[in-house]
């Protein structure tokens, strides 16, 4: 049973936004779905299954940085300095953060999901009975500025996970931005970046073996039929990832099987054998051309780590000085 100080405030969207982004992005030419509506509670559930999976290198690399540059990291953090983490997922990486901080700190996890919040602050007050946690279920993107500005003592900003490379170029400058104008100038952000590497490597982190992968990318279509009361034919789908040279991103789509209609409400959409719904994009960066989309929106990177096989960095950021 939840501390009356460990509450979890509700930011969330009706389902009529839900309904009216999915329509407004299978209208495209290239139809489309937002990836922030993976995370239902099965989608949830099965996306950790996928940071378990021999193929997905990223939490792996990710978890070993944080466990090798603890104190490092924990150093810049400080002690006191309430941490808002953006996407939180489940806690086994802010649990190794908090390990090393010790006391003090207050932690406010952002995600979309109702699950993924339930089984973060459950499973942290069980090992942090004491930790004051404030938890939001929102679409972090669209609670930027009310989250920045929440506190005026000096905060960290989590973004880990790789979640930055979902953003689109242009997305992810405004997003950049909007945070370098909402914080204060003593503020830090800890961002967990994937870096360029083999294809061969990167398709098969996102092309599992077991099929849990595909399994996580039509779990959005089960969703729509069951939240919007769609009528997609699941079966009739094929999970597809390939990563895209020119643009340095792993793409996902869902590739229709053959001709078909999809009802959602009073509006029916075509698809062609072999038209695919875009879901997802997973930029991969290189650390110099990342520090300087940074400088750009007034940033610096004040320090980085990698894992071992260099796969992966987790960078600690901050305003650059007026």
């Amino acid at each position: 049973m939840m501390q009356p100080n460990h509450m979890i405030l509700d930011l969330n969207p009706p389902i009529s936004s839900l309904k009216e982004e999915v329509l407004k992005g299978l209208r495209q030419d290239q139809k489309q779905l937002h990836p922030k509506w993976f995370y239902d509670e099965r989608g949830s559930k099965l996306f950790n299954q996928i940071t378990t999976l021999p193929e997905y290198y990223l939490t792996r690399a990710e978890k070993e940085i944080l466990t090798t540059f603890h104190s490092d990291i924990c150093a810049l953090i400080g002690h006191n300095s309430p941490l808002f983490e953006l996407g939180c997922g489940s806690e086994e990486k802010i649990q190794l953060i908090l390990e090393s901080l010790q006391r003090g700190n207050r932690y406010v996890p952002i995600d979309i999901s109702q699950e993924a919040l339930n089984n973060t602050v459950e499973k942290l007050l069980d090992t942090f009975p004491l930790l004051d946690v404030k938890a939001i279920r929102a679409d972090y993107t669209q609670a930027l500025s009310f989250l920045c500005q929440s506190s005026k003592e000096q905060k960290v900003i989590l973004f880990l996970g790789s979640t930055i490379g979902n953003l689109e170029e242009n997305d992810r400058e405004k997003f950049l931005c909007q945070l370098a104008k909402n914080i204060n100038h003593h503020d830090g952000l800890l961002i967990g970046i994937d870096l360029k590497k083999s294809p061969l490597l990167l398709e098969a982190a996102y092309n599992d073996s077991q099929g849990i992968t595909a399994e996580f990318n039509k779990n959005l279509l089960h969703r729509m039929n069951r939240e919007l009361h769609a009528n997609f034919q699941v079966e009739q789908f094929t999970h597809h990832a390939f990563f895209n040279n020119d643009k340095n991103r792993i793409e996902m789509h869902l590739i229709s099987k053959t001709n078909q209609e999809v009802k959602i409400g009073d509006e029916t959409f075509s698809f062609l054998s072999e038209e695919t719904i875009h879901t997802e994009n997973s930029y991969k960066f290189d650390l110099k051309e990342f520090e300087q989309a940074l400088v750009k929106v007034g940033l610096c990177l004040r320090n980085f780590w990698t894992d071992k096989q260099n796969y992966f960095a987790v960078t600690y950021i901050e305003p650059i000085p007026k």
